[in-house]
């Protein structure tokens, strides 16, 4: 029988290489694993069990949407659907069909108004921080102690005079009604200025001895640097309108005019009493919350930032 001939020295040792390549890091992860102390690893079960536990509201809503209605009624209620169904989707459409307003005419009108909101909140609480933060000028400690004195207040104080600025200037039944509430919102200025401060004036100041103006400024420095404030502001600002019914309750009559919001809160109260309207109720609660959902997914990254710039807790 032929024998093989040995394999040469530099295969054996490419071989050994390699074979420690791949040993050295499962070692390493293994030795920082051994590094954990029991205090740490009871803190990340604790933290997982309070992260499933603060999931548990959205799967519910997500699996309630699909029950069949022997489901709906179940005692004790259960959290996961058995068999998912989409006939409550079909019944919420099919109900809007036939009412005389379409429910495209109420999707319309949330996406202008939430659209037209978002840009105007923007672009007024982006310029009123960027001022109150590195201007100079008088009465300029009242103007911020008005600011943090309107976060105070609740909405439900300031509906009748917000009812009677809309009244006065003729604009009920508008998208300009939706619109103006939101306008001067004190949460958003707050958070801009904050978030300003941090920004060094050695930036500022080099800019204006190259000549730049303030316009220049705000808007190819200050605005995109403040870009994770400005996320945030897009977050809170989309989630307020998105979700109002103040405007369609007090500053519209026309069916027309309102908006997507106070359509499925209306469908909700009217269904309450009706057995067959769960179903619907549920599918529209899921209806509104996904774009919340998809608006913070979008932009969560840029909300940390900004609490962890602007130190607000």
């Amino acid at each position: 029988m032929t024998q093989l001939p040995p394999p040469k020295l530099s295969q054996l040792s490419r071989t050994l290489e390699l074979f420690r390549s791949f040993q050295k890091p499962l070692f390493l992860r293994l030795s920082k694993l051994k590094r954990v102390s029991i205090s740490k690893s009871l803190l990340i079960v604790c933290f997982i069990g309070l992260a499933f536990f603060m999931l548990l509201p959205i799967i519910f809503l997500f699996n309630n949407a699909f029950k069949p209605m022997n489901e709906l009624f179940l005692f004790p209620p259960t959290i996961w659907v058995k068999e998912p169904t989409m006939r409550n989707f079909e019944q919420l459409f099919l109900h809007a069909g036939a009412a005389v307003v379409p429910f495209t005419r109420y999707l319309f009108n949330s996406v202008f108004v939430v659209f037209l909101s978002l840009v105007v909140v923007i672009l007024v609480s982006t310029m009123a921080g960027y001022v109150l933060s590195k201007h100079r000028f008088h009465f300029k400690g009242l103007i911020l102690s008005m600011i943090m004195l309107s976060l105070m207040f609740a909405p439900e104080t300031v509906a009748i005079p917000r009812y009677l600025i809309v009244s006065s200037l003729g604009i009920t039944n508008t998208y300009l009604a939706h619109i103006l509430p939101f306008i001067a919102s004190p949460v958003a200025v707050f958070l801009m200025k904050q978030f300003i401060d941090q920004i060094p004036d050695a930036l500022i100041e080099a800019a204006k001895l190259d000549g730049a103006n303030d316009l220049y400024i705000f808007t190819r420095i200050m605005i995109p640097l403040a870009a994770p404030a400005v996320a945030t502001i897009s977050i809170i600002t989309f989630q307020a309108v998105y979700l109002d019914i103040e405007g369609s309750t007090l500053y519209t009559t026309k069916e027309t005019m309102k908006t997507i919001g106070f359509y499925v809160s209306s469908l909700t109260i009217n269904l309450q009493n009706s057995v067959a309207g769960q179903s619907m109720a549920a599918a529209a609660a899921l209806l509104m919350f996904i774009p919340n959902l998809i608006m913070f997914l979008l932009f969560q990254r840029k909300m940390i930032q900004t609490m962890l710039h602007s130190g607000v807790k």
